[in-house]
């Protein structure tokens, strides 16, 4: 109940800073479909930073050095929706929730500040690394090479300080859009937890630390209103459709063909990064 409380919370916080603009903004059909189908996806398990960014990259509908901010600002409440779901239904210590959450929020602020100093050059060349480690992760989980994890619901002693050493640097580095999925998987997995734990570890992080990151990004003006309000309110509509209507699909043909296209679009934002530097 505190957990719920405090998200709750974050998410006022989080509608104080941005609601205002989200309610002025006018996203076309195209920015609510992005969001809709990529909150659809990340709510069975494939992501909505990687496909969002590949999208954004492919349409241009998003400038490069915005990308990392609209990402956070846009996702944040269909995050914090699914966050909601899966703290609920999966069995965790809440200590240890608590504590990798606070250790993601200030890894969150940490990187959302770092980033937003970022010149182009840098900011491509981090979300195309980010891409690969994306595309690297769908393989590694859809050829069973994630490890296999324990039962623990819950950590002490060094591996308490590991999970939340190791989940402050996750925080840090997803500002720039790489997934918390996949690393908070496998860390709780190798710390000897059920991988199902990483569910409520992974959203209820993502849903604390993203308000704060977003609100970094807002002072500085580093992210796209209109595609920001077209990702909140599409993602709002495809998680519950996700969780609570189609539960399940047969999604191995649909990843293959996402790191495909996260590939591609690494490749992209990695010469995008070069051609910048050269013409210097």
């Amino acid at each position: 109940m505190i957990l719920f409380l405090a998200l709750a919370g974050f998410t006022v916080f989080y509608l104080a800073v941005f609601g205002k603009a989200l309610i002025k903004a006018r996203p076309s059909f195209a920015h609510l479909l992005t969001g809709f189908v990529t909150n659809f996806f990340d709510t069975l398990g494939i992501g909505s930073f990687a496909t969002s960014t590949a999208l954004f990259k492919f349409t241009k509908m998003v400038p490069d050095e915005l990308i990392p901010g609209t990402l956070n600002v846009g996702h944040t409440l269909p995050v914090i929706f699914q966050a909601f779901i899966y703290i609920s239904a999966i069995e965790v210590d809440v200590a240890t929730l608590a504590a990798m959450i606070g250790a993601a929020v200030m890894g969150g602020w940490f990187g959302a500040g770092l980033v937003t100093r970022l010149p182009r050059r840098a900011v491509q060349f981090g979300m195309g690394i980010a891409l690969l480690m994306a595309a690297v992760a769908l393989t590694m989980s859809l050829a069973g090479l994630f490890p296999a994890g324990g039962n623990a619901l819950g950590l002490h002693g060094w591996r308490l300080i590991a999970g939340v050493t190791g989940n402050f640097l996750f925080g840090a580095i997803s500002t720039l859009g790489i997934g918390f999925y996949a690393p908070c998987m496998t860390l709780v997995s190798l710390l000897g937890m059920s991988p199902a734990v990483a569910f409520p570890i992974m959203m209820g992080s993502s849903a604390f630390l993203m308000p704060a990151a977003s609100a970094r990004f807002a002072w500085r003006n580093s992210y796209l209103v209109p595609v920001a309000a077209g990702l909140a309110i599409g993602g709002l509509l495809g998680v519950p459709l996700a969780a609570f209507v189609v539960k399940s699909l047969p999604l191995t043909a649909l990843r293959y063909l996402v790191i495909v296209v996260v590939l591609y679009a690494a490749v992209l934002m990695i010469r995008s990064s070069a051609s910048l530097e050269a013409s210097r």
